[in-house]
């Protein structure tokens, strides 16, 4: 219920009302409390983070995921949610669109560079020692 209501577009004549930003600012960790008591919530926050225009275009709907309190946190720092997210071991909140788009979006852009730097320094080492066991 208040998930819902604070997760849920508003608007007047002055403006919009959404209240995501809100709840991450109060509640930082509200991920990770959803996590240890009460699980069956998070889809509810992660589908609250989506919004799908009510119109299609040639066959297509609009929609904008809600991702900056996932990924960071209030500091600008990398937020734990993701962390607290896989540590709740359920394969059904895992391969939400929401997860699944921050997940890519960090291997693609940050951790990807990394992990190949490290694998192209093994694959060199690994040819020096071939390479050095062979002369002997």
């Amino acid at each position: 219920g208040i998930i819902v209501d604070l997760l849920t577009m508003r608007a007047d004549r002055d403006r919009y009302y959404y209240g995501m930003d809100i709840l991450f600012e109060r509640h930082p960790n509200i991920v990770n409390r959803l996590c240890l008591d009460a699980p069956a919530l998070i889809p509810t926050l992660l589908d609250g983070l989506i919004w799908r225009s009510r119109t299609t275009e040639s066959g297509q709907r609009r929609t904008n995921y809600y991702i900056q309190h996932m990924l960071m946190d209030a500091e600008g720092d990398f937020s734990k949610n993701t962390e607290w997210l896989t540590a709740n071991n359920d394969p059904k909140v895992v391969c939400h669109p929401i997860v699944a788009l921050v997940t890519d979006m960090v291997w693609g852009r940050v951790a990807i560079r990394s992990f190949m730097y490290g694998k192209a320094w093994f694959l060199f080492t690994l040819i020096i020692f071939v390479l050095s066991q062979s002369v002997l």
